[in-house]
């Protein structure tokens, strides 16, 4: 019985691009996984099928050879790229596309240099320098690639081989049944390249320990728990592979006068008592260093909120600022004199039940009520 096709067996033209087998491999695998297909025999050998096809078509060689001459390029030892049956292999290839980016990560290609690890950074700061923005150094321990070297990890003048446990891939496989395992080599460390001759300065690691002071820019308006990240700035790769990256991690400090929540500043202020009573301008300080005339009516009760617009936070990322809201609180005298003592006594008697303390008049009448309906 003849084979079918592998250009077939993804349904895809001979002229398809890396790409399109990628994606034509991907639905496939997906739909045929015996994971999805527990007990179906033929979704098992459709898979295999499948991941043959694209094990043979994703690789430059391979597709060559079988594009030269069939199926007979990779049966009894003929001249092709020797095709193992790894599906295993090529199926996380897939899955690496769809779910291994997180954190600048993914599972590393074969042959891939090693990606720096990614660091964090705690930065504390006051509630008007996020007001206004920071331009902040800060200075962190972290790996910087080796200048001797320039990161491989070689000796000048000297070049690091290719792994022979691996032969370059930074993996090895391990077949266990119908599937592959596959893990990094313990050789090279995934590397896929051995340091015959190591650089006297790193070791071989391609990359010192050393401090690093880079320049930050925090942006007006940021929050508590805003998260920075400044690409390439994390520990150097290994041998020569890409930086990770630094995340700063803000933390706003209480403050003493003022209390946020989100874009707008609430402020308790206390008044006096008279100037409760009376009525009278006060001054209230704003985030931006300056002051603000706040004029209270007759009679203002703790508690009473005045809304400033515009004398909030900015908003980070749109336009204009919250407001800020001044809250009243009425504080009642203390310390007082013998001569003030009896001044307040006059007072208090002068005021009767005229309707000056309207809710504590009302409080105590409706107590009143209550005790009465209570002994009735």
């Amino acid at each position: 019985m003849a084979e079918q096709d592998f250009y077939d067996i993804l349904g895809v033209d001979r002229q398809a691009g890396q790409g399109d087998l990628k994606k034509a491999y991907r639905k496939l695998a997906m739909q045929y996984h015996p994971d999805r297909n527990q007990g179906d025999a033929g979704a098992e050998a459709k898979f295999k099928e499948i991941s043959e096809a694209y094990d043979i078509l994703s690789d430059d060689e391979k597709r060559e050879a079988y594009d030269r001459f069939g199926h007979a390029a990779f049966q009894n030892g003929g001249g092709g790229a020797g095709f193992d049956g790894n599906f295993g292999s090529s199926f996380a290839d897939v899955f690496d596309d769809l779910f291994g980016e997180f954190m600048g990560g993914g599972r590393q290609r074969r042959g891939g240099n090693n990606r720096g690890a990614d660091l964090r950074y705690n930065m504390d700061i006051t509630l008007e320098e996020a007001f206004a923005g920071k331009a902040a150094k800060i200075t962190i321990p972290t790996t910087s690639a080796c200048d001797d070297c320039g990161g491989t990890g070689a000796e000048a003048g000297s070049q690091p081989s290719t792994c022979a446990t691996c032969q370059g891939h930074g993996k090895v496989r391990a077949q266990s049944g119908f599937f592959t395992v596959e893990r990094t080599c313990p050789n090279c460390g995934g590397v896929g390249r051995v340091i015959t001759n190591p650089c006297g300065n790193c070791g071989g690691a391609g990359r010192i320990e050393k401090d690093k002071t880079l320049s930050a820019n925090i942006p007006s308006g940021v929050e508590d728990g805003t998260r920075i990240r400044l690409s390439g700035e994390g520990e150097a790769g290994v041998r020569g592979g890409p930086a990770g990256d630094l995340y700063i991690f803000l933390s706003l400090q209480a403050h003493e006068v003022f209390q946020r929540d989100g874009a707008n500043i609430y402020c308790r202020v206390p008044i006096a008592m008279t100037t409760a009573a009376l009525g009278g301008d006060i001054d209230v300080p704003t985030l931006d260093g300056g002051r603000v005339s706040v004029s209270l009516p007759e009679g203002t009760q703790t508690g009473r909120q005045f809304r400033l617009r515009g004398k909030g936070m900015p908003h980070m990322r749109g336009r204009g600022q919250g407001d800020m809201y001044v809250q009243t609180m009425v504080e009642t005298p203390v310390n007082l004199s013998q001569e003030q003592r009896e001044l307040l006594a006059r007072f208090q008697a002068s005021l009767g039940g005229g309707g000056t303390s309207p809710e504590s008049e009302g409080f105590f009448k409706k107590a009143k009520e209550l005790w009465n309906d209570i002994t009735d």
